[in-house]
């Protein structure tokens, strides 16, 4: 009967798709290609009865079996996405960007730029509207590839130098390429979005011509308008732009400041905390303090010589100052409870001994102090320094030992 046909058919169909993800998920691209071709085959003999379109289902699969399969060729792969531009109307742009993204891949630029172009001049009724949002994507990169066209002639320039009528011709072609890049690309960061690559790109061509108050309002605008998502990068971007333009040191603490809220375990947070060490302002260095302790917290931190020489300067001066002693105590109190184990248990201390004696040393200074001279992580590294004779681990167990009541009073 037709009902029984149709339950059979869906059976059938369901079988073969879970067939082709298998094959997937254990990389077997020849038997994956195969199962789709017999999905294809089925939809088209029994495509009057099934009115659900999966055109989609086949670019996806497709796309990725023709991306692996050992034996596809590029001319296999845009004949397959030319075909699959046809089939669904509603997503013709986003297969063009596809395309364009594995033309690139494949070192073919011109041919992904030409792909752009032929995209962006497409028209289809009411569909142009609905897919603005692609659209603009479109757009964007092919203004990402002017882009690439503009550095690759102002490279030219700069390793040759003037040389007549020949550096005339690409001066005026890197110029055209600016241009053009500059409308597609300032188009794109005006919409709420995590548009890195392309601030970049911009802001690099603002500055090669000297704009730098755009350049900087871009960036500002990046990393501070509301509507735009939390992103750490546009913070880095700024403060890097800050930083190569000598702005103040107040101005990189804003940036970083923010950078740190964010993203307290960013590699910057080296250089935030030593300007906010160098200051002369006690509510600075303090937040300095907590800005290594909280870098510390991620596993990523644990064997950073930088990160721990930081927080050894620090506590050291402060023990030695007694000074201040409320901020050791404060970030210790919410730490004393997982810190050891996370980075004083004696296996990371003969592990840090035998890999990097630099970084036992930092992490036994602090060590002895926030633990006191009987936590094993110090034990074990100003044992095996004394025993090596190395005249700072013995400086260092003086120290530690004459500060052990310091100890106390952190711990109580």
């Amino acid at each position: 009967s037709s009902h029984e046909h149709k339950l059979n058919f869906k059976k059938s169909k369901e079988a073969c798709l879970s067939y082709i993800q298998d094959a997937m998920l254990q990389q077997q691209w020849k038997r994956a290609a195969e199962f789709l071709t017999f999905y294809i085959e089925s939809l088209e003999k029994d495509y009057s009865r099934e009115p659900i379109g999966p055109s989609e289902m086949i670019w996806r699969i497709g796309t990725e079996i023709l991306c692996h399969h050992s034996h596809s060729s590029m001319r296999e792969f845009n004949c397959f996405i030319e075909q699959m531009k046809t089939l669904g109307i509603k997503r013709y742009l986003k297969v063009c960007l596809e395309h364009v993204f594995h033309l690139l891949c494949n070192g073919q630029i011109d041919e992904a730029y030409q792909n752009l172009s032929l995209a962006e001049s497409w028209r289809f009724g009411e569909q142009t509207a609905i897919q603005d949002k692609e659209m603009k994507l479109i757009q964007a990169y092919k203004g990402l590839l002017d882009y690439y066209s503009w550095s690759k002639q102002k490279n030219i320039l700069l390793e040759h130098g003037p040389d007549g009528f020949a550096d005339l011709s690409v001066e005026q072609e890197m110029h055209s390429s600016f241009r053009k890049a500059a409308v597609n690309l300032k188009e794109i960061i005006k919409i709420p979005g995590v548009w890195d690559l392309f601030v970049k790109c911009y802001v690099d061509m603002l500055e090669f011509y000297g704009d730098h108050n755009e350049a900087r309002q871009v960036l500002n605008e990046y990393a501070y308008n509301s509507k735009f998502p939390a992103n750490p990068n546009a913070h880095v971007y700024l403060y890097e732009f800050l930083k190569r333009h000598g702005e103040s040191k107040k101005s990189l603490i804003s940036a970083l400041k923010i950078l740190h809220d964010i993203a307290p375990s960013h590699e910057l947070m080296i250089d935030f905390n030593t300007m906010l060490q160098k200051s002369k302002k006690r509510k600075k260095r303090r937040l300095g303090l907590e800005v290594i302790f909280a870098a510390l917290d991620y596993a990523g931190w644990k064997e950073n010589v930088k990160a721990w020489s930081c927080l050894a300067r620090q506590v050291k001066q402060i023990v030695i100052s007694d000074k201040h002693l409320d901020w050791i105590k404060q970030e210790w109190n919410c730490r004393k409870d997982w810190w050891p184990a996370f980075h004083f248990s004696r296996y990371l201390a003969k592990r840090n001994w035998q890999e990097n004696k630099s970084l036992s040393y930092q992490k036994a200074l602090v060590a002895g102090i926030l633990l006191g001279k009987d936590c094993k992580y110090f034990k074990y590294v100003s044992h095996q320094g004394c025993k090596a004779q190395v005249k700072r681990f013995r400086m260092l167990k003086k120290l530690v030992n004459r500060h052990n009541p310091i100890y106390l009073r952190i711990s109580s």
